[in-house]
Formats: structure tokens, C-alpha cells, sequence
């Protein structure tokens, strides 16, 4: 049965550049800590898990045949959490996405020849922060669904409301522009729903 990778470097607290003769002082200290001896601290586990670390990171051939698999591993690791953090976001940007859609397709809706939102006002509504607008609006903008204004002011574009059209609006509750001016509180963000009434997450 294959055995578990063990993190040597976390069971010493060692950072994998650390010298020879850091790896002995923190070893003896770490030792004299868990040794079973000792009444107050004692942890046999713990001492054998200390002992296992410095056998192998002690002696520069298995150190350096270690750290290859400790390398390998540290990537697996990365790719792993990378993978579930972009899984995990996709969701969270789809909605922004569409909430951003249809809020652009009120606007302008009301004022078809410049009919559009500025950056700021988007995050008040929604209550979302700058750096969770960038990717959402990056991907509208290299599809052709916004565009910017000479105002500066970001709007929809006939391909965003084809995106749209067939799909219900999904707005705040107590959206607060009547007059394209207002905003939301940013310690209060607001719920999302469809314009049929049906509250989204």
C-alpha cells in the first residue's frame, strides 16, 4: 500500500531552503519538545513524525531525492487548488454577468442612443468589488456585449441584447436609479431577482 506523502519541511516548520545546520538546531528543539520524557509536552507521534523528518532531511542524498517528489507535489497541489477556485467561480460570474447584462439593457432601454452605466455605479448596485467586475466585463467586451461610450460609461450592444432577450432581467430588489444617478449602499448589497419576482443567489 503506497503511504501518504508527508510534508517533512511543515513537520520540522522549516522552509525548504533552509541550511543543514538550521534543520539540526530546530530538530533538537523540536525533540527535546515532543520526546515522550517529557511530562508537559511529551507526544510520542509527534517525536517519531520530528525524528522521520530530520533521518531524511539531515542527509543531503535523501534530501535531495525528497525534494524532487516535495516539488512534484507542491505542483499538484497548486494545480488542484487552481482548478476548484476558478470551478468555484464560474458560477459566481455567471450571475454577474447576467446581472451587469441586465442592468445595461435598462439603461438603454430608456435612452437607446447613450443609454449606459459607469464602472462605480455598477459596483454600488450590485455590491460587488472592482476586482470582480474585471473578468466578467474583459469577457462581455471581447464578445461585442458592452461597449464603451464616449462618456466613458459602459453600455449593451445589439449582440448583448440578443444574449439577452430570451432571458429573464435579473436586477436588485430595491434598485435605487430611477434617474440613472443613484447608488446602493456598499455595506448593504442587494439581493438580485428576475423581473418575475424570483429572487436569485
Amino acid at each position: 500500500m503506497e503511504q501518504p506523502f508527508v510534508d517533512h519541511y511543515e513537520v520540522l516548520q522549516l522552509s525548504p531552503r533552509a541550511g543543514a545546520d538550521t534543520v539540526e538546531r530546530v530538530y533538537r528543539l523540536l525533540a527535546k519538545r515532543y520526546h515522550p520524557d517529557n511530562a508537559s509536552t511529551g507526544d510520542g507521534d509527534r517525536f517519531g513524525m520530528v525524528h522521520k523528518a530530520y533521518e531524511v532531511l539531515s542527509d543531503p542524498p535523501r534530501r535531495a531525492a525528497y525534494d524532487v517528489v516535495y516539488d512534484e507535489m507542491r505542483t499538484l497541489q497548486w494545480k488542484i487548488y487552481d482548478q476548484q477556485s476558478a470551478a468555484d467561480g464560474r458560477e459566481e460570474d455567471r450571475r454577474t454577468l447576467h446581472a451587469v447584462l441586465s442592468l445595461l439593457y435598462v439603461e438603454r432601454r430608456r435612452d437607446p442612443e447613450s443609454g449606459g452605466m459607469g464602472v462605480l455605479t455598477l459596483e454600488r448596485v450590485l455590491g460587488v468589488p472592482e476586482q470582480h467586475l474585471q473578468f466578467p466585463l474583459w469577457y462581455m467586451r471581447q464578445h461585442g456585449w458592452i461597449e464603451v461610450l464616449d462618456t466613458g460609461q459602459l453600455a449593451i450592444t445589439v449582440e448583448g441584447i440578443d444574449r439577452l432577450i430570451d432571458k429573464p432581467l435579473a436586477i436588485p430588489e430595491d434598485r435605487l436609479l430611477p434617474d440613472g444617478s443613484g447608488g446602493v449602499p456598499a455595506d448593504d448589497p442587494p439581493r438580485l431577482r428576475s423581473v418575475d419576482g424570483a429572487a436569485e443567489a
